[in-house]
Protein backbone atom coordinates (compact mmCIF):
# COMPACT_ATOMS: atom_id res chain seq x y z
CA UNK A 1 0.00 0.00 0.00
CA UNK A 2 1.18 3.50 -0.85
CA UNK A 3 0.75 6.56 1.30
CA UNK A 4 -2.80 7.98 1.01
CA UNK A 5 -3.17 10.69 -1.61
CA UNK A 6 -5.22 13.74 -0.73
CA UNK A 7 -6.62 15.87 -3.56
CA UNK A 8 -8.08 19.25 -2.65
CA UNK A 9 -10.97 20.05 -4.99
CA UNK A 10 -11.63 23.76 -5.68
CA UNK A 11 -15.33 23.80 -4.87
CA UNK A 12 -18.10 21.68 -3.42
CA UNK A 13 -19.90 21.87 -6.76
CA UNK A 14 -16.87 20.42 -8.49
CA UNK A 15 -16.52 17.71 -5.85
CA UNK A 16 -20.13 16.62 -6.33
CA UNK A 17 -19.74 16.69 -10.12
CA UNK A 18 -16.74 14.37 -9.86
CA UNK A 19 -18.33 12.00 -7.34
CA UNK A 20 -21.58 11.61 -9.28
CA UNK A 21 -24.99 10.53 -8.02
CA UNK A 22 -24.58 8.39 -4.91
CA UNK A 23 -20.81 8.36 -5.53
CA UNK A 24 -21.29 6.24 -8.67
CA UNK A 25 -18.30 7.88 -10.36
CA UNK A 26 -16.02 7.18 -7.41
CA UNK A 27 -17.10 3.53 -7.49
CA UNK A 28 -16.36 3.33 -11.21
CA UNK A 29 -12.98 5.02 -10.74
CA UNK A 30 -12.22 2.49 -8.01
CA UNK A 31 -13.16 -0.45 -10.25
CA UNK A 32 -11.00 0.94 -13.06
CA UNK A 33 -7.92 1.56 -10.93
CA UNK A 34 -8.09 -0.82 -7.97
CA UNK A 35 -7.72 2.15 -5.63
CA UNK A 36 -10.20 3.31 -2.98
CA UNK A 37 -11.64 6.82 -3.40
CA UNK A 38 -13.47 8.58 -0.57
CA UNK A 39 -14.83 12.13 -0.75
CA UNK A 40 -15.09 14.19 2.42
CA UNK A 41 -16.37 17.64 1.64
CA UNK A 42 -13.96 19.06 -0.93
CA UNK A 43 -11.17 16.60 -0.14
CA UNK A 44 -10.73 13.41 -2.13
CA UNK A 45 -8.73 10.66 -0.39
CA UNK A 46 -7.21 7.96 -2.60
CA UNK A 47 -5.61 4.84 -1.14
CA UNK A 48 -4.27 1.60 -2.62
CA UNK A 49 -1.20 0.36 -4.41
CA UNK A 50 1.26 2.81 -5.94
CA UNK A 51 0.06 1.98 -9.45
CA UNK A 52 -3.62 2.16 -8.50
CA UNK A 53 -3.28 5.52 -6.73
CA UNK A 54 -1.23 6.96 -9.59
CA UNK A 55 -3.78 5.82 -12.17
CA UNK A 56 -6.67 7.23 -10.13
CA UNK A 57 -4.86 10.56 -9.85
CA UNK A 58 -4.25 10.68 -13.61
CA UNK A 59 -7.92 9.92 -14.30
CA UNK A 60 -9.11 12.64 -11.93
CA UNK A 61 -6.72 15.09 -13.59
CA UNK A 62 -7.87 14.05 -17.08
CA UNK A 63 -11.47 14.81 -16.06
CA UNK A 64 -10.63 18.16 -14.47
CA UNK A 65 -11.92 20.29 -17.39
CA UNK A 66 -15.37 18.90 -16.57
CA UNK A 67 -15.65 18.73 -12.77
CA UNK A 68 -13.70 21.97 -12.22
CA UNK A 69 -16.51 23.75 -14.11
CA UNK A 70 -19.20 21.91 -12.18
CA UNK A 71 -20.20 19.94 -15.28
CA UNK A 72 -21.55 16.48 -14.40
CA UNK A 73 -19.09 13.67 -15.04
CA UNK A 74 -20.63 10.53 -16.54
CA UNK A 75 -19.50 6.94 -16.75
CA UNK A 76 -18.86 7.50 -20.47
CA UNK A 77 -16.52 10.40 -19.58
CA UNK A 78 -14.58 8.18 -17.20
CA UNK A 79 -14.25 5.30 -19.65
CA UNK A 80 -13.18 7.67 -22.44
CA UNK A 81 -10.56 9.19 -20.14
CA UNK A 82 -9.29 5.71 -19.28
CA UNK A 83 -9.10 4.87 -22.99
CA UNK A 84 -7.22 8.12 -23.64
CA UNK A 85 -4.65 7.28 -20.97
CA UNK A 86 -4.22 3.73 -22.24
CA UNK A 87 -3.73 4.85 -25.85
CA UNK A 88 -1.84 8.11 -25.27
CA UNK A 89 -4.66 10.27 -26.67
CA UNK A 90 -4.92 12.96 -23.99
CA UNK A 91 -4.80 15.69 -26.63
CA UNK A 92 -7.85 14.16 -28.34
CA UNK A 93 -9.60 13.92 -24.98
CA UNK A 94 -8.99 17.62 -24.35
CA UNK A 95 -10.44 18.39 -27.78
CA UNK A 96 -13.61 16.50 -26.82
CA UNK A 97 -13.90 18.47 -23.58
CA UNK A 98 -13.41 21.79 -25.36
CA UNK A 99 -15.82 21.22 -28.26
CA UNK A 100 -19.29 22.35 -27.17
CA UNK A 101 -21.79 20.92 -29.64
CA UNK A 102 -24.68 22.99 -28.27
CA UNK A 103 -26.27 24.44 -25.16
CA UNK A 104 -29.76 23.48 -24.12
CA UNK A 105 -32.38 26.16 -23.52
CA UNK A 106 -31.60 25.69 -19.82
CA UNK A 107 -27.96 26.58 -20.45
CA UNK A 108 -26.56 23.05 -20.05
CA UNK A 109 -23.46 22.24 -22.10
CA UNK A 110 -23.73 19.31 -24.51
CA UNK A 111 -20.66 17.76 -26.08
CA UNK A 112 -19.50 14.43 -27.40
CA UNK A 113 -18.71 11.94 -24.65
CA UNK A 114 -16.59 9.40 -26.50
CA UNK A 115 -14.07 9.28 -29.33
CA UNK A 116 -16.62 7.64 -31.64
CA UNK A 117 -19.22 10.31 -30.84
CA UNK A 118 -16.59 12.96 -31.57
CA UNK A 119 -15.98 11.45 -35.02
CA UNK A 120 -19.75 11.33 -35.55
CA UNK A 121 -20.14 15.03 -34.71
CA UNK A 122 -17.30 15.86 -37.10
CA UNK A 123 -19.05 13.91 -39.88
CA UNK A 124 -22.36 15.65 -39.09
CA UNK A 125 -20.70 19.02 -39.57
CA UNK A 126 -18.74 18.23 -42.72
CA UNK A 127 -20.27 15.38 -44.74
CA UNK A 128 -23.32 15.58 -47.01
CA UNK A 129 -24.63 12.13 -46.08
CA UNK A 130 -23.96 10.37 -42.79
CA UNK A 131 -25.09 6.94 -41.60
CA UNK A 132 -24.89 6.29 -37.86
CA UNK A 133 -25.68 2.82 -36.55
CA UNK A 134 -25.69 1.83 -32.90
CA UNK A 135 -27.78 0.71 -29.93
CA UNK A 136 -30.21 2.76 -27.87
CA UNK A 137 -28.75 5.55 -25.77
CA UNK A 138 -25.66 6.26 -27.87
CA UNK A 139 -26.86 9.73 -28.96
CA UNK A 140 -27.43 8.94 -32.64
CA UNK A 141 -30.57 11.04 -33.07
CA UNK A 142 -29.91 13.50 -30.28
CA UNK A 143 -26.51 14.62 -31.57
CA UNK A 144 -27.81 14.83 -35.14
CA UNK A 145 -30.71 17.03 -33.99
CA UNK A 146 -28.35 19.25 -31.99
CA UNK A 147 -26.04 19.79 -34.96
CA UNK A 148 -29.02 20.30 -37.27
CA UNK A 149 -30.64 22.93 -35.05
CA UNK A 150 -27.32 24.74 -34.63
CA UNK A 151 -26.81 24.75 -38.40
CA UNK A 152 -30.33 26.08 -38.88
CA UNK A 153 -29.82 28.86 -36.34
CA UNK A 154 -26.51 29.73 -38.05
CA UNK A 155 -28.35 30.08 -41.39
CA UNK A 156 -26.37 27.24 -42.95
CA UNK A 157 -29.66 25.65 -44.06
CA UNK A 158 -33.17 26.98 -44.63
CA UNK A 159 -35.02 24.00 -43.21
CA UNK A 160 -34.66 21.20 -40.68
CA UNK A 161 -36.58 18.07 -41.65
CA UNK A 162 -36.94 15.17 -39.24
CA UNK A 163 -38.58 11.97 -40.40
CA UNK A 164 -38.97 8.35 -39.42
CA UNK A 165 -41.04 5.39 -40.62
CA UNK A 166 -44.32 4.96 -38.74
CA UNK A 167 -43.68 1.33 -37.83
CA UNK A 168 -43.99 -0.24 -34.39
CA UNK A 169 -44.31 -3.83 -33.22
CA UNK A 170 -47.90 -5.01 -32.91
CA UNK A 171 -49.51 -1.67 -33.84
CA UNK A 172 -51.00 -0.11 -36.93
CA UNK A 173 -51.85 3.54 -37.57
CA UNK A 174 -55.47 2.71 -38.23
CA UNK A 175 -55.99 1.55 -34.65
CA UNK A 176 -54.86 4.87 -33.17
CA UNK A 177 -57.40 7.65 -32.47
CA UNK A 178 -57.52 11.01 -34.28
CA UNK A 179 -56.67 12.35 -37.71
CA UNK A 180 -53.51 11.42 -39.63
CA UNK A 181 -51.28 13.96 -37.85
CA UNK A 182 -52.52 12.77 -34.46
CA UNK A 183 -51.93 9.17 -35.51
CA UNK A 184 -48.30 9.74 -36.51
CA UNK A 185 -47.30 12.09 -33.67
CA UNK A 186 -46.59 9.24 -31.19
CA UNK A 187 -44.07 7.78 -33.65
CA UNK A 188 -42.33 11.16 -33.96
CA UNK A 189 -42.23 11.89 -30.23
CA UNK A 190 -38.47 11.15 -29.82
CA UNK A 191 -37.70 13.80 -32.45
CA UNK A 192 -39.86 16.37 -30.64
CA UNK A 193 -38.08 15.49 -27.38
CA UNK A 194 -34.70 16.34 -28.88
CA UNK A 195 -36.03 19.60 -30.32
CA UNK A 196 -37.44 20.64 -26.94
CA UNK A 197 -33.99 20.40 -25.39
CA UNK A 198 -32.82 23.25 -27.61
CA UNK A 199 -35.82 25.35 -28.60
CA UNK A 200 -38.71 26.75 -26.56
CA UNK A 201 -41.97 24.91 -27.33
CA UNK A 202 -43.66 28.15 -28.46
CA UNK A 203 -40.84 28.84 -30.90
CA UNK A 204 -40.98 25.28 -32.22
CA UNK A 205 -44.68 25.73 -33.04
CA UNK A 206 -43.89 28.98 -34.88
CA UNK A 207 -41.02 27.42 -36.84
CA UNK A 208 -43.21 24.48 -37.80
CA UNK A 209 -46.05 26.74 -38.94
CA UNK A 210 -43.57 28.56 -41.19
CA UNK A 211 -42.19 25.29 -42.56
CA UNK A 212 -38.69 25.94 -41.21
CA UNK A 213 -38.87 22.84 -39.03
CA UNK A 214 -40.79 19.86 -40.37
CA UNK A 215 -41.43 16.65 -38.44
CA UNK A 216 -43.17 14.09 -40.61
CA UNK A 217 -43.50 10.36 -41.29
CA UNK A 218 -41.33 8.88 -44.00
CA UNK A 219 -44.24 8.49 -46.41
CA UNK A 220 -44.41 12.30 -46.71
CA UNK A 221 -40.96 12.32 -48.35
CA UNK A 222 -42.00 10.52 -51.54
CA UNK A 223 -41.83 12.63 -54.70
CA UNK A 224 -40.00 15.54 -53.05
CA UNK A 225 -36.59 17.13 -53.65
CA UNK A 226 -35.14 18.46 -50.42
CA UNK A 227 -33.00 21.50 -51.23
CA UNK A 228 -31.14 23.63 -48.67
CA UNK A 229 -32.24 21.35 -45.86
CA UNK A 230 -30.71 19.41 -42.98
CA UNK A 231 -32.56 16.08 -43.08
CA UNK A 232 -32.56 13.49 -40.29
CA UNK A 233 -34.09 10.07 -40.86
CA UNK A 234 -34.48 8.26 -37.55
CA UNK A 235 -35.22 4.56 -36.89
CA UNK A 236 -33.97 3.71 -40.36
CA UNK A 237 -33.80 0.00 -39.51
CA UNK A 238 -37.59 0.01 -39.99
CA UNK A 239 -37.41 1.06 -43.65
CA UNK A 240 -37.73 -1.38 -46.50
CA UNK A 241 -34.97 -1.33 -49.15
CA UNK A 242 -37.33 0.55 -51.47
CA UNK A 243 -38.16 3.17 -48.85
CA UNK A 244 -34.46 3.66 -48.07
CA UNK A 245 -33.60 4.21 -51.74
CA UNK A 246 -36.54 6.60 -52.03
CA UNK A 247 -35.51 8.83 -49.13
CA UNK A 248 -31.78 8.83 -49.98
CA UNK A 249 -32.54 10.06 -53.47
CA UNK A 250 -34.57 12.99 -52.09
CA UNK A 251 -31.30 14.79 -51.26
CA UNK A 252 -31.16 18.12 -53.07
CA UNK A 253 -28.63 20.90 -53.55
CA UNK A 254 -27.02 22.49 -50.49
CA UNK A 255 -28.51 19.78 -48.29
CA UNK A 256 -27.22 17.28 -45.74
CA UNK A 257 -28.82 14.00 -44.71
CA UNK A 258 -28.29 11.92 -41.57
CA UNK A 259 -29.59 8.35 -41.34
CA UNK A 260 -29.70 6.74 -37.90
CA UNK A 261 -30.81 3.34 -36.67
CA UNK A 262 -30.07 0.07 -34.90
CA UNK A 263 -30.15 -2.96 -37.21
CA UNK A 264 -30.57 -5.30 -34.22
CA UNK A 265 -33.97 -3.79 -33.34
CA UNK A 266 -36.04 -3.87 -36.50
CA UNK A 267 -39.83 -3.95 -36.17
CA UNK A 268 -40.39 -5.06 -39.76
CA UNK A 269 -42.11 -8.40 -40.48
CA UNK A 270 -39.75 -11.34 -40.06
CA UNK A 271 -39.56 -11.96 -43.81
CA UNK A 272 -38.66 -8.33 -44.64
CA UNK A 273 -35.03 -7.20 -44.95
CA UNK A 274 -34.12 -3.86 -43.36
CA UNK A 275 -33.33 -1.10 -45.81
CA UNK A 276 -30.64 0.16 -43.43
CA UNK A 277 -28.80 -3.18 -43.50
CA UNK A 278 -28.93 -3.26 -47.31
CA UNK A 279 -27.76 0.36 -47.60
CA UNK A 280 -24.74 -0.37 -45.41
CA UNK A 281 -23.65 -3.08 -47.85
CA UNK A 282 -24.37 -1.16 -51.04
CA UNK A 283 -23.01 2.27 -50.12
CA UNK A 284 -19.80 1.40 -48.28
CA UNK A 285 -16.96 3.17 -50.05
CA UNK A 286 -19.16 5.64 -51.93
CA UNK A 287 -17.41 9.02 -51.96
CA UNK A 288 -19.23 11.67 -49.92
CA UNK A 289 -20.92 9.22 -47.52
CA UNK A 290 -19.66 8.70 -43.96
CA UNK A 291 -20.49 5.63 -41.87
CA UNK A 292 -20.25 5.92 -38.08
CA UNK A 293 -20.60 2.88 -35.85
CA UNK A 294 -21.42 3.34 -32.16
CA UNK A 295 -21.61 0.55 -29.59
CA UNK A 296 -22.50 -0.07 -25.95
CA UNK A 297 -19.39 1.81 -24.80
CA UNK A 298 -20.98 4.98 -26.26
CA UNK A 299 -24.21 4.70 -24.24
CA UNK A 300 -24.68 7.96 -22.35
CA UNK A 301 -27.93 7.26 -20.53
CA UNK A 302 -28.22 5.79 -17.03
CA UNK A 303 -25.21 3.49 -16.39
CA UNK A 304 -27.63 0.56 -16.13
CA UNK A 305 -28.58 1.08 -19.80
CA UNK A 306 -24.98 0.42 -20.82
CA UNK A 307 -24.98 -2.85 -18.87
CA UNK A 308 -28.33 -3.86 -20.38
CA UNK A 309 -27.07 -3.22 -23.92
CA UNK A 310 -23.89 -5.19 -23.20
CA UNK A 311 -25.91 -8.11 -21.81
CA UNK A 312 -28.15 -8.19 -24.90
CA UNK A 313 -25.13 -8.00 -27.23
CA UNK A 314 -23.51 -10.94 -25.43
CA UNK A 315 -26.73 -12.97 -25.55
CA UNK A 316 -27.49 -12.22 -29.20
CA UNK A 317 -23.88 -12.87 -30.18
CA UNK A 318 -23.93 -16.33 -28.64
CA UNK A 319 -27.25 -18.05 -29.27
CA UNK A 320 -30.28 -15.80 -29.75
CA UNK A 321 -31.71 -14.84 -33.15
CA UNK A 322 -30.82 -11.25 -34.07
CA UNK A 323 -34.30 -10.20 -35.23
CA UNK A 324 -37.24 -9.23 -33.13
CA UNK A 325 -39.35 -6.36 -31.91
CA UNK A 326 -38.16 -3.38 -29.95
CA UNK A 327 -38.10 -4.17 -26.20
Amino acid sequence: MSSPLQIELPSLEGALALAGYRDENLKLLASQTGASLVLRGQELFVTGTDNGVALAQRLVQALEPLWSQGQPVTSADIMTARQALDTDRIDELQAIHQDVVARTRRGEVIRAKTFRQKRYVKALRNTDMVFCVGPAGTGKTFLATLVGVQALLNNEFERLILTRPAVEAGERLGFLPGDLQQKVNPYLRPLYDALHELVDPEKIANLMERGIIEVAPLAYMRGRTLNNAFVIMDEAQNTTPGQMKMVLTRLGFKSRMVVTGDVTQTDLPSDQTSGLAIAQKILQGVDGIAFCQLNQADVVRHPLVQRIVAAYENYEGSSAPRRGGRP
